[in-house]
């Protein structure tokens, strides 16, 4: 029989979406052994975590970013003004992730390759209205920032999407010397020699949107 003392406690209550089914479980077995802590929800994709706040209305979300339907980012997104505390838990330090993410108002951005202890400790840190967020992603917050324009991000998009130089100078109704010459800035400005060189240097910065 429990306690009045274990009766009293107010339990954190949290939804976990995470894509690796493994992963998912080992988190959730690894909250429920918290006093304080009850997984009331599992999700495998962007789209059911959404719906699973929704409908339960958990103190807490912890997404991964990348999901099927929706990815954790665009999920933290859509549920920004609910009320529940999106913590984001992945193994992409990216800074233009950490820039959307931000954007987003999670409270907290946690690498998986972190003690899992601290994962108990940032949830308890986050409910008492703190900010939690993975040191080498603040110091690499302020070393570099997405250099294009809104207009050169466009076309990067674009070049990433298949479109050769006719079809973008059409797509967006200029001409191809202009398109050309976007390019090439893009190139300038992001320090590498071609447009594959440029989509790989991008991703991996994590600054498309």
């Amino acid at each position: 029989m429990q306690s009045a003392e274990w009766r009293e406690v107010e339990l954190i209550r949290i939804v976990i979406a995470e894509d690796q089914r493994l992963l998912l479980g080992a988190l959730g077995s690894l909250l429920n052994l918290e006093d304080d802590m009850e997984v009331v929800g599992k999700a495998t994709n962007g789209d059911e975590a959404i719906a699973l706040v929704h409908k339960l209305q958990p103190d807490v979300c912890i997404m991964d970013i990348e999901m099927p339907e929706k990815s954790g980012l665009e999920a933290a997104e859509e549920l920004k003004d609910t009320g529940c505390y999106i913590i984001i838990l992945t193994t992409f330090s990216r800074t233009g992730y950490f820039q959307r993410a931000l954007k987003a108002g999670v409270r907290g951005y946690l690498l998986k390759d972190s003690p899992s202890e601290e994962l108990a400790t940032s949830i308890r840190n986050i409910m008492d209205g703190r900010r939690v967020y993975a040191p080498e992603l603040m110091d690499d917050l302020y070393a570099e920032e997405n250099p294009l324009t809104e207009r050169e991000l466009e076309v990067l998009e674009l070049v990433a999407n298949g479109r050769n130089t006719k079809e973008l100078a059409d797509e967006l109704s200029i001409k191809t010397g202009t398109v050309r010459n976007y390019i090439s800035t893009i190139l300038d400005k992001l320090g590498v020699t071609n447009r594959i060189e440029a989509i790989t240097h991008f991703k991996e910065k994590g600054w498309f949107k």
